[in-house]
């Protein structure tokens, strides 16, 4: 069918008639048919972030431009964010916009300039490598079962060695890190970093070895695709952990190591099995070895039961004999039984002939308690005016206690033999004297002496 045909054409002899939606919905399949994805080379200009998380900018050369949308799917993995003036490169469909008609490009991936070449030098080092034989599987080490020591080869100023640190913290305090510092971005970054590795394998003192990194651009990361590196890597010691960048990126260091993580906190989980899992593990090691120590002594116990059955021992004969035992003592007790109940009935009758005699003591309980009662009140009585009376002469004696005199401002002055002075002439000049204060007392020498005039 024509393109341009409508399911709903006139009769013969008239002309199609198209609505604008189907001109631009057909012109688009034509495009996206004509132009599959290729790679389109420019620069960033009118950059802009929707809330959606697509991005709408357009790409431009020096002599023309076209708009582009790369919507938030794909560039969750784009890895960057253009900014105004990059150099990109991206992946693009051609297609065209209905609404507004206009010619765009449907962005599927993006790098920054110069990456091609990039990507074509990492192929050709994978290429030289593989066939070295780096990448073979036979090649791999396993992990320990249980690492001791992780040795981490990255910058002391990587955000990655704080993940990591916090993953074995996390999952295995009990594990000890060896940093190994090195440089992960530049130029002298590769030859650190192997040499960082070869020290590690040399010293030999972890159970396995993580090189890692952060994310970044593929010039970032360019220091991980080294032959260096990927010989010090596979010649290492100790088992490889590579965890560099995030999950799609991809690094020659990532295929020569004995595994690879996806970043640099999922190399840690990988380096150490969790505490955890651990005590759990040894749980259930002490949960199975007690069951079968109980099987071994609910064995030997049916054995020993078995043994004894088939053994004649005095047991047998002590039960019988218990047994004629515990006949004798029934039959004694049957025989004392009959007395013994007839004293009993006896004494129902000795009992009930004596409450029929008993007599009736509830009045004269009910007039011993309103005399109680009475003799009760009045002692309350007269112990209520006695302590009136108590009271009142206490207060009396406080108002005639010394200590309260004393309290006042007052003072008893004695002589030296305890006699009580009452007059100033009873005083001598330079004689000592006690004086009783309502706190205590204190010896005061007397200066002179002033008797009323």
């Amino acid at each position: 069918m024509n393109l341009f045909e409508r399911a709903d054409s006139p009769a013969a002899g008239q002309s199609a008639v198209l609505t604008v939606s189907a001109l631009n919905q057909a012109v688009a399949r034509l495009l996206e048919r004509s132009f599959p994805l290729t790679w389109i080379a420019g620069e960033i200009s009118n950059f802009t972030r929707a809330s959606s998380g697509h991005w709408y900018f357009t790409l431009k050369d020096d002599g023309a431009q076209v708009r582009a949308v790369m919507f938030r799917g794909r560039a969750q993995y784009a890895g960057f964010v253009p900014r105004e003036g990059d150099k990109v490169e991206v992946r693009a469909l051609v297609t065209l916009y209905g609404p507004r008609g206009d010619y765009q490009i449907n962005v599927e991936a993006i790098r920054r300039a110069g990456v091609g070449a990039l990507f074509e030098a990492f192929m050709r080092l994978k290429e030289r490598l593989a066939a070295a034989g780096l990448f073979d599987a036979d090649r791999k080490r396993s992990l320990p079962l249980f690492a001791r020591t992780v040795g981490i080869v990255t910058s002391p100023q990587a955000a990655a060695l704080r993940d990591v640190l916090t993953a074995l913290k996390r999952r295995a305090p009990h594990v000890n890190v060896v940093l190994y510092p090195t440089l992960v971005q530049g130029q002298l970054a590769a030859e650190q970093i192997a040499l960082a590795i070869r020290t590690a394998s040399a010293r030999a003192e972890c159970d396995v070895l993580l090189v890692c990194r952060g994310g970044g651009s593929i010039e970032d990361l360019w220091c991980f695709n080294d032959e260096g590196v990927a010989y010090a890597i596979a010649e290492c010691s100790m088992p490889v952990i590579s965890g560099v960048g995030h999950e799609t990126d991809f690094t020659i260091a990532d295929f020569a190591a004995d595994l690879r993580a996806a970043t640099p906190t999922a190399a840690a989980e990988l380096a150490v099995t969790p505490r955890g899992d651990w005590l759990a593990s040894l749980r259930a090691d002490a949960t199975d070895l007690r069951r079968a120590m109980r099987r071994t002594l609910d064995d030997a116990a049916q054995s020993l039961d078995s043994a004894s059955r088939r053994l004649m021992s005095p047991t047998a004969r002590i039960r019988q004999q218990r047994l004629e035992l515990l006949a004798l003592s029934t039959a004694m007790m049957h025989a004392n039984r009959a007395p013994l109940n007839q004293a009993r009935h006896a004494l129902d009758r000795l009992a009930g002939r004596l409450a029929a005699r008993r007599p009736d003591t509830r009045a004269v309980r009910a007039h011993l308690a309103a005399l109680q009662h009475r003799c009760t009140v009045d002692i309350h009585s007269r112990v209520r005016r006695h302590r009136e009376a108590l009271n009142g002469l206490a207060a009396q004696l406080e108002l005639l206690n010394p200590q309260r005199t004393l309290e006042r401002g007052y003072a008893i002055v004695t002589a030296a033999d305890g006699t009580i002075l009452r007059s100033p002439n009873e005083l001598q000049p330079r004689t000592t004297v006690n004086v009783r204060l309502a706190d205590g007392s204190a010896d005061v020498e007397i200066a002179g002496v002033q008797p009323r005039i």
